[in-house]
């Protein structure tokens, strides 16, 4: 048994453990942007499912011998693809669909060492079942779910802190190695176990015979219940980091709560208990569904902990009832395939479909109200009044989830929702009409606004002001063809800048953004300056294309406070000099509440031998807001410009802090 649990743990542990390391691969090359990892999950679903797929067809249809002949010829091709290191062939252009080149390349990459991984923990339970026909093979699936869970957690605070990502990759295959080994020795002794217990194999398999085959009423409500639980772990991931704060690895939170209903609902049967359950289930819901559609929003303090409460027990709810349903051993790899087809089918509708059919994150709130349909189902034959509460909570929840729509497209001008996120415009007109505003709004963060008065329509605001670092930084720039490079567009704000002569480029990756810009505000059309845009990870454009020569190089790409960590690396730093004048000013904007970025900056520029400094702006009483600026330049004399006079200010230094590169990053050691 020793042999199988290890085989199964190790199996789970990669699993997870290859999920953040070719995502922290590619996420650079897809603008840092959180749907980036929807995208992988939603590939790790799929590929999930047809692990198990394979699984049940070899248990079903082949003999012993020649499943295990099939895997190992499997497991030793799969090897054949080691390391997993992600071919710079695959870098995007910009045009195309990021979603689609990212579940391809995933495919190219690790696609046949996670299908053997996947398969792993439902064919070594069968094995096991045939081995040992009266053990409990249901714990080594809370056993593989403990691996998993210990795996996400290993990776922020012990194995991106201390390896590099190329190294992680190349250990992790080493260890895939090592699981190949111990798969293989678990096939072989499936067999030999079998052999030996032919008249207690033969027993159980009698004695299964008579076990009652799942109907297909109960594959039904095995694919529901699994899809439900994908499809809420997704939403309130979704919404907890787009829409109530994007606080570093807040994303962890869900994906442990997830597992962890897993590993207690299928090691023992005590943990699951519908009358501790339920009602707190239907109270934390509607308190979910009450706060999406409210005008005054919860604080972050009891909107996180409610959410993630609502998704525990929710999953509990889920994953408990799968496991009351779970079937005999014989018929477990089935049981399995429909749990992995209803998590493939809740992540691919949240990851995949509902952001091209809902212009905000709609999803969430309907999630609720066919989680409290599928609970009527679910409970249909306990008393009357439980399915009937239940259906009546699915009509509050839906009354709850139209309003919630009623109130997002309620005074916005525009909505929109794509890969990157959501986007909106609203109109500010209380009060004097010299101060009406429209603002720009990616998920809960302003990305710039514009006075709608012809007096004031040109106005500099928000992050950008005369005080601000990028705002020295330009008013620094020669008079007279200034040229200046600006990653990160939202409204075009730094285009007010612009005078006669001037050249402004912006480079942004979100296309929805560029038509906002152009639609919605009017700082490109007005600016006195020559207008440029590009399309495209910003980085990734300035790498093919030819010096730029600016006089300003602006990184204002951070979306919220999350950190596009592919724009902060010495490489990026190589890029961004190769595009600026010799005395040239590279301006980072780094304001965030959770992350010290500007020790990252002064030790990249340290690096190439740049001078830094620091230009913090609190903005009292001036109409802007408080920023923080990294300015960076060759000639150290240009930082002490009397513009800059005692406006700049040293940058701390942070004990242990390593150099960011493309191979090396680590948030967990740069967190206030």
């Amino acid at each position: 048994m020793l042999l199988y649990a290890c085989t199964i743990f190790m199996s789970a542990f990669l699993l997870f453990l290859v999920q953040p390391i070719i995502a922290k691969q590619i996420l650079p090359w897809f603008g840092g942007s959180a749907a980036v990892w929807t995208t992988c999950l939603v590939f790790f679903q799929v590929a999930l499912l047809a692990g198990y797929a394979y699984t049940d067809f070899s248990t079903r249809k082949l003999k012993p011998r020649t499943q295990v002949i099939v895997h190992v010829i499997l497991l030793l091709v799969s090897l054949g693809v080691l390391p997993i290191v992600a071919a710079a062939s695959w870098k995007p252009l910009g045009t195309e669909d990021p979603g689609l080149r990212i579940l391809g390349l995933l495919v190219a990459t690790i696609g046949l060492p996670y299908l053997m991984l996947a398969t792993t923990g439902p064919l070594v339970q069968a094995w096991f079942s045939r081995s040992f026909p009266d053990g409990t093979v249901y714990r080594l699936f809370a056993l593989s779910n403990l691996a998993s869970m210990l795996s996400l957690l290993c990776y922020p605070f012990f194995i991106e802190t201390q390896i590099p990502t190329v190294s992680q990759a190349i250990w992790w295959s080493v260890g895939y190695g090592l699981f190949a080994l111990l798969c293989g020795a678990s096939a072989i002794m499936s067999l030999r176990s079998c052999g030996a217990n032919t008249q207690a194999v033969a027993e159980s398999a009698a004695s299964g015979d008579h076990a009652p085959a799942p109907h297909l009423r109960d594959l039904c409500v095995w694919l529901a219940l699994s899809a439900m639980g994908s499809w809420l772990l997704l939403a309130i991931t979704n919404h907890i980091t787009q829409n109530i704060a994007s606080i570093p690895f807040l994303w962890l939170a869900p994906l442990a709560l997830y597992l962890l209903t897993f590993i207690l609902c299928f090691e023992s049967d005590g943990w699951y208990r519908r009358s501790l359950i339920l009602l707190p289930l239907a109270i934390s819901l509607g308190w979910c569904a009450w706060a999406l559609q409210t005008e005054d929003p919860l604080g972050v303090k009891i909107a996180i902990p409610l959410y993630l409460v609502g998704l525990f027990l929710s999953c509990m709810f889920f994953h408990g009832e799968l496991a009351k349903m779970r079937p005999a051993p014989r018929y477990l790899t089935q049981f399995y395939l429909m749990v992995s087809l209803g998590g493939a089918m809740g992540g691919i509708f949240v990851g995949l479909i509902a952001p091209r059919v809902f212009s905000s994150y709609s999803e969430l709130g309907l999630g609720f109200v066919v989680t409290a349909l599928l609970a009527a189902y679910t409970l249909r034959k306990m008393p009357v009044q439980v399915w009937m509460t239940s259906i009546a909570l699915a009509g509050v929840y839906g009354y709850l989830w139209n309003s919630q729509l009623d109130q997002e497209g309620r005074g916005a001008r525009v909505m929109r929702r794509n890969f990157y996120g959501t986007l909106q415009t609203n109109d500010e007109t209380d009060g004097n009409a010299d101060d009406a505003l429209r603002r720009l709004v990616h998920g809960v963060i302003t990305h710039g606004t514009q006075y709608l008065s012809e007096s004031r329509r040109n106005a500099v605001t928000t992050y950008y002001g005369p005080a601000s670092g990028v705002g020295i930084a330009i008013q620094m720039a020669e008079p007279g063809g200034c040229r200046v490079g600006i990653i990160g567009l939202g409204a075009g704000t730094l285009a007010a800048w612009g005078k006669p002569g001037d050249t402004y480029r912006f480079y942004e990756i979100n296309p929805q953004v560029i038509e906002i810009a152009n639609s919605e505000f009017t700082f490109l059309k007005d600016s006195r300056a020559t207008i440029e845009t590009v399309l495209g990870d910003a980085r990734l454009n300035m790498e093919r294309e030819a010096p730029q020569d600016f006089d300003v190089c602006v990184v204002d790409a951070f979306s919220s406070d999350s950190i596009p960590v592919h724009l902060v690396t010495a490489e990026a730093m190589a890029v961004y000099l190769r595009h600026l004048k010799p005395h040239g000013i590279l301006a980072f904007h780094v304001s965030n509440r959770f992350l010290r970025v500007a020790p990252v900056i002064k030790k990249i520029a340290e690096h190439h031998g740049l001078s830094s400094t620091q230009v913090s702006d609190e903005a009292e009483g001036t109409g802007f807001l408080g920023t923080d600026w990294i300015l960076v330049a060759r000639d150290e004399a240009l930082l002490e410009h009397e513009a800059l006079a005692g406006k700049g200010l040293p940058i701390e230094d942070m004990p242990g802090l390593k150099l960011w590169t493309d191979d090396y990053s680590s948030l967990f050691q740069i967190l206030k």
